[in-house]
């Protein structure tokens, strides 16, 4: 069965993909770690509210302490997966020397519904990305000239991606 608590949940299905990767089942996969509209709540960390309605703290210094441990919580775990793909042979270097992983959410800001300026964190050596650096795009690229930008770094030609304009520059 689904484990009652969340990390436990998170840390399976990421177990579960490193296996797909370490098997070479699949090199692609997408995780959503949290839907929209979830009511989820954290009890384990100290959150019993509903992590949605929290998002739309309204300047609520309490509701933002209990979104940031939330927001903790899913760092902490995502960070525990790229542990597990640095640390896992493939080949000449290990899974995350040969993996993209990107990292982020559909909003900038929860409280306003806001999805421009959205943080985005990609890991990892495949594709030959220059790692260690903090890139600001102008302000309107749309987020589907990153994925089209990633697809034709593993080697998808692809003109178009939903409503991109082109390819990023340089990552």
């Amino acid at each position: 069965g689904i484990p009652v608590l969340y990390a436990d949940y998170v840390k399976l299905m990421f177990d579960l993909q490193l296996v797909a990767f370490q098997t070479d089942l699949t090199r692609v996969v997408t995780m959503m770690m949290g839907r929209e509209g979830s009511m989820r709540t954290y009890p384990e960390i100290g959150v019993p509210d509903p992590h949605h309605p929290l998002t739309h703290h309204r300047g609520n210094a309490e509701w933002i302490e209990k979104v940031t441990q939330v927001n903790t919580m899913h760092v902490e775990l995502f960070a525990g997966f790229i542990d597990k793909l640095k640390s896992t042979p493939d080949g000449d270097g290990t899974l995350l020397d040969h993996s993209i992983v990107v990292y982020g959410s559909g909003l900038s800001d929860g409280n306003r519904h806001t999805h421009n300026d959205l943080p985005v964190l990609m890991v990892g050596h495949g594709g030959g990305f220059k790692t260690g650096t903090h890139v600001v795009y102008p302000k309107d690229t749309p987020m589907t000239n990153l994925y089209l930008t990633l697809l034709d770094k593993v080697g998808v030609q692809q003109e178009q991606l939903g409503d991109s304009t082109g390819p990023i520059g340089e990552l």
